[in-house]
């Protein structure tokens, strides 16, 4: 069994922040998505969140629906979950291959993370490569490299999806709402 965390805000924490505008400052327990199963009969939690690419990705994998289910069921009455989600309904249209490289910090210690995305022949799904570059010694070097396989979630799919885990009061956040560079998924446990 795990048990859940201590949810404090950190700076530049945009989905603890969003618990603390809707839950109040403070300390609230915290479960991550992928820990639900393991969570099974331990004491309810006040929030259960997942992270950016995580639905898509279980949604993928047939897995989403049991995975919200679990979620449900590990809330507190009024807990919360929270979820950022990539709404790319729009860009499989047009099947872009990858977004803008992110970099992080100066001189020796700078990052590049790039992702790359190969879309399927009908636009539902997509593999995501993610790979960080650090600098070594006189040239960049692979850190890291991540290959996932996401499936395209339009906004009316994941409100539907919520709402039949049993969720209430289901909202989604804009970017601008929440500060979040995507958007955030609120959803109520029952109470």
């Amino acid at each position: 069994m795990t048990a859940a965390q201590d949810l404090v805000p950190l700076p530049e924490d945009p989905l603890a922040e969003v618990v603390a505008a809707v839950l109040g400052a403070g300390r609230h327990s915290v479960l991550d998505l992928l820990d639900v199963v393991r969570h099974l009969g331990g004491d309810p939690v006040d929030v259960v969140r997942a992270g950016d690419d995580l639905l898509p990705r279980l949604a993928h994998e047939n897995a989403l629906d049991q995975a919200l289910l679990l979620a449900r069921q590990a809330l507190r009455p009024g807990g919360l979950f929270v979820a950022s989600v990539p709404e790319l309904d729009r860009l499989s249209r047009m099947r872009p291959t990858a977004p803008p490289p992110r970099v992080s910090g100066r001189g020796a210690d700078r990052q590049v993370t790039v992702q790359l995305w190969d879309w399927s022949p009908d636009g539902e799904s997509y593999s995501l490569e993610v790979v960080r570059l650090v600098r070594g010694p006189g040239q960049w070097e692979v850190a890291s490299s991540v290959a996932t396989r996401h499936r395209v979630l339009s906004p009316e799919q994941i409100s539907a999806s919520l709402l039949e885990a049993g969720f209430g009061a289901v909202q989604r956040l804009s970017p601008a709402e929440c500060g979040h560079p995507l958007p955030v998924w609120v959803a109520v446990a029952p109470g």
